[in-house]
């Protein structure tokens, strides 16, 4: 069969590998590049990168998108979101989502797609006709978790709601933690498959354990028509498979594609060279198999987190003890999936249970919504003793009787500004990081368009350019001089 493919080079590998640290002039030599590589989408920064392109790397979301898009061309575009907000953990007012995607699309974003972990079906339908009605493809996401809820036919239900929408062009089935077994993929995926009859579904595992390249093939027996993948470097371990071993194991089953293959090297030459020079994790590493994944369900990126905060208490020791009271959290709240936001909520919780000695006896502001049902309504019920700890901290008494509030964009516009006059521009960026972040920001200057990753000389030409005063400049990088004269 003609197999397509979802690029996530500049996303979900970022994402799993970089912590979300993609500057935009990173993107300047790739994109071209993936756009004439004949992906069927590419899924571009978005939501949470923008609060660390403000808070962390000081570019602004609308210079690093619009350049991003600019240079992906005719290639369609993706990115993801939530029903209960977009690039916060905490719950939105309706006005300022649909801000935020209106906002997208009119930046030339050309899909979303869609995730609840609690698949809270009515809210999901109502992002996806926002989409829609704002001219974009809403692609509603099967976040996969293990459960003994979560069965073949309950995630298949799912499937069959999604389509019933009518505004569905593809359903999306996503292994956040990496924990599809081959065995349950010969169940789970033709089920999606029939689940979804017309409407085609594509595949997007994590390859935390090594399985997923095989369950990408599962996959393709199955029925699926569409694979993510990332370039090498920014593939493999908690990221996607690598695009260059998906299309030699398709070749090898008598599967076909259309991507032009002389654009995988350069696009990995120079992601590679921007992990190098920045310090990041190169995606071609293997991991070592760890079984216990199965139980906890961490998505990868979680695990380097939790061991950072153990250190940071002088409780290096205690991480097993964090790996072995997430599963408990987790059945405690129903079985949430674990993936973004739930897989933070339940880790979060395991490891002050852990720090504290005592279970729930502090909690987070997101976990007291949670058993309140902000959030929707998780799998299976609540323990109520749980919820009693929880309600009973101290944060869990202030936001006792919690609603979602409901606001006009010029409310929004008041709580976040102080005033209703500020600018839709002004208005998203206060969305993703406060005022301060946003004035360190503006005070940095213009994003950067370029990116060199040949060595010291580049930058040292750069800088001598910038030395008022100096008459002359000689610079030597190993067997190369240059002299600047004025």
């Amino acid at each position: 069969m003609q197999v397509e493919f979802v690029d996530q080079t500049l996303r979900d590998g970022p994402q799993s590998l970089w912590g979300m640290r993609i500057r935009g002039g990173m993107a300047t030599v790739p994109a071209p590049l993936l756009d004439r590589a004949g992906y069927a989408y590419v899924d571009v920064p978005s939501g949470s990168f923008f609060t660390v392109q403000l808070r962390y790397l000081r570019e602004d979301p609308l210079q690093t998108f619009p350049h991003i898009r600019r240079l992906l061309g005719a290639t369609r575009t993706r990115c993801g979101v939530r029903p209960s907000s977009s690039g916060r953990y905490g719950i939105s007012p309706y006005s300022i989502i649909d801000f935020y995607l209106q906002t997208m699309v009119r930046m030339g974003l050309d899909s979303f797609w869609i995730y609840d972990c609690l698949y809270d079906m009515p809210e999901m339908e109502r992002l996806a006709r926002v989409i829609h009605a704002a001219g974009a493809q809403p692609v509603p996401a099967v976040m996969y978790g293990i459960s003994p809820l979560h069965t073949d036919d309950w995630f298949a239900a799912r499937v069959r709601d999604m389509v019933s929408w009518g505004v569905a062009p593809a359903i999306y089935v996503e292994d956040a933690a990496g924990i599809l077994t081959p065995e349950r993929a010969r169940t789970l995926l033709p089920a999606l498959v029939k689940a979804a009859g017309p409407v085609p579904v594509e595949l997007h595992c994590h390859n935390t354990t090594g399985l997923a390249p095989l369950n990408y093939l599962i996959g393709l027996e199955s029925g699926v028509r569409r694979l993510h993948t990332a370039s090498r470097p920014m593939a493999n371990g908690p990221s996607l498979p690598s695009t260059e071993m998906t299309l030699v194991n398709l070749a090898s089953a008598g599967h076909t594609h259309g991507l032009d293959e002389s654009t995988l090297e350069p696009v990995a030459r120079h992601m590679a060279a921007v992990a190098a020079r920045e310090g990041y994790e190169h995606g071609g590493a293997v991991r070592e198999y760890d079984v216990r994944i199965y139980d906890h369900q961490l998505p990868g990126g979680m695990t380097g987190t939790f061991k950072a905060q153990l250190a940071q208490h002088g409780m290096d020791d205690r991480f097993d003890a964090v790996l072995d009271e997430i599963p408990r959290v987790r059945e405690e709240l129903g079985y949430p999936v674990s993936a973004t936001p739930f897989s933070q909520f339940i880790g979060t919780q395991a490891l002050m249970n852990v720090i504290a000695g005592e279970r729930y006896t502090a909690t987070i502001d997101e976990l007291a919504l949670y058993v309140q049902g902000a959030y929707g309504s998780p799998p299976a019920p609540i323990d109520p003793d749980v919820v009693d700890r929880i309600l009973s901290t101290p944060r869990g008494r202030a936001l006792a009787g919690w609603k979602r509030p409901e606001m006009t964009l010029d409310e929004v516009r008041q709580a976040y500004a102080g005033t209703t006059s500020v600018s839709d521009e002004e208005l998203f960026r206060l969305h993703f990081a406060p005022q301060e972040d946003v004035e360190a920001t503006r005070a940095a200057g213009p994003m950067r368009t370029d990116y060199p990753v040949g060595g010291l000389l580049p930058e040292a030409v750069e800088q001598a350019l910038a030395v008022r005063g100096a008459r002359r400049v000689a610079i030597r990088d190993g067997d190369t001089a240059v002299e600047l004269r004025r």
